[in-house]
């Protein structure tokens, strides 16, 4: 198994501005793959940006208009907006890892999505987050255990849980069973906790952690934002000071954190190591009991519609018919 080097790209979106921020995406993507990253990670709902206002708003104030203005800017899979980014993998030469507001071209519901593509351009995960923590209920409904899946790569096999998702111990046993050597762990949270977080679960699962968050202030949230002047204020009031980290499977800090500025973090990720680090502890192997604890997953996908079609004429008994 080879190694590769890794990204976590802690940028600002241009806040809820949907087709700047694929192209400043596509820009640094293709920065990390000139400097030789492999593997490409930017945080959690990236595009068009993280809605921090339901953490300060009061919950329907306002709430239908800056809901509006998140779902004309969101991503539907499929649409030039994913095509664009399937670009910047190609062009970087890399596995790209981006978090998204996805719009379920169904209906109005919108998804915290992160979408991964390969190095040619193809969809190769898709994550719908879980569980949305607190506010983020009013904006983002819940994923199923369809998208609780790892992909593949030429330098070990990557899985990922957003944000919260990395404290939620059953659904990070489903990772670690599915033989993960490296967890991608887009947020927005920050701060000494979530390291300890990050090196916790990169220990537990002896696996390489990428922890990136994005870096927003005040002055980036447009001033036609609908109740903008009660929300927020100036260059000190961050909605997300980054904290951005690389961690190894022993739990020590590769790269990062990186606090209250944009920047690329880059380390080494070496499969082989993380695999024989295990020999000690491996969460879902020799160190598991399974003749006393297991865990069931339930990874059908959860339409909201399933059609019971009629059988022809020509599928039923004779005697029927």
């Amino acid at each position: 198994m080879r190694t590769a080097l890794a990204a976590a790209v802690q940028a600002t979106p241009v806040f809820l501005d949907r087709e700047a921020t694929i192209e400043k995406a596509c820009r640094l993507a293709k920065e990390a793959g000139a400097n030789g990253a492999e593997l490409i990670v930017f945080p959690e709902a990236f595009v068009p940006g993280y809605p921090d206002w339901v953490w300060r708003s009061q919950p329907w104030k306002d709430a239908t208009a800056r809901y509006r203005r998140l779902l004309e800017a969101s991503v539907i899979v499929g649409s030039p907006a994913t095509e664009v980014l399937a670009g910047a993998a190609r062009d970087a030469g890399a596995y790209l890892c981006i978090g998204v507001n996805e719009l379920d071209g169904a209906g109005g519901t919108l998804y915290n999505t992160l979408l991964s593509f390969s190095p040619e351009g193809e969809i190769v995960g898709r994550h719908r987050k879980l569980m949305p923590t607190g506010g983020e209920r009013l904006v983002w409904g819940m994923g199923d255990g369809s998208t609780l899946a790892a992909f593949d790569t030429p330098f070990g096999r990557v899985g990922a849980l957003t944000c919260w998702e990395q404290y939620m111990p059953l659904a990070k046993y489903a990772m670690y069973a599915q033989g993960i050597d490296i967890l991608l762990a887009p947020t927005w949270d920050n701060g000494e906790n979530w390291i300890c977080t990050l090196r916790h679960n990169a220990r537990e699962g002896r696996v390489f952690v990428i922890g990136v968050a994005s870096v927003l202030s005040g002055p980036d949230v447009p001033a036609d934002f609908p109740g903008r002047g009660g929300l927020y204020g100036g260059g000190e009031d961050w909605m997300c000071p980054g904290w951005s980290a690389i961690v190894e499977p022993g739990g020590s800090l590769l790269a990062g954190p990186l606090k209250e500025q944009e920047g690329i973090l880059y380390a080494e990720l070496d499969a082989g190591a993380a695999r024989a680090s295990r020999i000690e502890f491996d969460p879902v192997g020799h160190y598991a009991r399974r003749d006393v604890f297991h865990l069931t997953v339930d990874t059908r996908p959860k339409p909201a519609v399933t059609s019971v079609m009629a059988p022809a004429p020509s599928d039923l008994p004779a005697e029927v018919v």
